[in-house]
């Protein structure tokens, strides 16, 4: 019988989740950024070995929420945990012990998913002075692959028997439009400084597939006229290197070439708008 389920892959900002998530299915499917918070949707991956297939959720970290965007964020990482039929709950092994996943995530009654505490970014810590972690725990590096086989055998033995939800041969179950959006932000993240790239949100609004290449027309919002210039750039030197950067990514997802058309267009204040937020695709309709 072939077992298989949903796994959300929990913690606070930062702790690797959407590195590992990558290292699992074996493809650059979530943002990764040293910079906290990068991860505001939820990105689902799946991974399919033998008789069994994780479907895998990279959630957003478990914040103290500042505005409504950290808001929207919280309520999805909440939701994927209420959702899962097993947590792997992160936490650098730098910082072991880790907390209880009810108190980081304040739930008030612990979650009805069986919890494996997972202690990642094993490769940053000196092997001579590695605490001493639970029978039942995981260590991991999903810089080295040092664990992942033992965190899929844990996993594995704890989801139900069922048959196959999706083709073996997926590797996610988002369009490859929300992709792009995010890739956009990903090179965000990695061209801008300081607070600029939390104030960059990225809405796609054309997607020709059947075009070579493949034509991608997106927008990048920002909350005020001066960031506007600053993503431009002086004589559209930063938005040119953005897109550059941006589209790497999606061709390597994607296979083709792409033609991005990246535009920049202020959405005042629209990390604290609700109705800002929903179009976005940040908050539940």
């Amino acid at each position: 019988m072939t077992r298989c389920g949903t796994i959300v892959l929990a913690g606070r900002p930062n702790v690797g989740k959407s590195t590992l998530l990558n290292a699992l299915v074996g493809e650059h499917l979530a943002i990764v950024s040293p910079k906290p918070q990068s991860t505001r949707l939820p990105v689902v991956g799946l991974l399919t070995k033998d008789d069994t297939q994780y479907i895998f959720t990279d959630s957003p970290g478990l914040l103290e929420p500042e505005y409504q965007l950290h808001e929207a964020m919280r309520a999805a990482a909440l939701r994927a945990i209420d959702d899962a039929e097993l947590i792997a709950y992160l936490h650098p092994l730098a910082e072991h012990p880790a907390p209880p996943l009810a108190t980081v995530a304040r739930l008030q009654r612990p979650p009805r998913a069986p919890i494996v505490t997972v202690y990642t970014k094993a490769d940053v810590v000196n092997p001579s002075r590695r605490p001493t972690v639970g029978p039942s725990d995981v260590v991991v590096s999903a810089v080295t692959q040092e664990g992942l086989d033992v965190f899929l055998e844990t996993l594995g033995s704890r989801l139900p028997e069922s048959p196959f939800h999706y083709d073996p041969d997926e590797l996610a179950t988002q369009p490859m439009r929300f992709f792009a959006a995010e890739f956009v932000r990903e090179a965000a993240f990695e061209q801008l400084h300081e607070e600029l790239p939390y104030s960059v949100a990225c809405e796609i609004d054309e997607f020709r597939e059947g075009a070579e290449p493949v034509y991608i027309r997106a927008v990048l919002y920002v909350e005020r006229d001066s960031q506007k210039g600053i993503v431009i750039g002086e004589g559209g030197r930063t938005i040119k290197a953005l897109g550059a950067a941006a589209r790497g990514k999606i061709e390597a997802l994607l296979g083709q070439r792409v033609f991005l058309d990246l535009h920049v267009k202020v959405l005042p204040k629209w990390r604290r708008d609700e109705p800002s937020l929903k179009r976005l695709g940040y908050a539940a309709s």
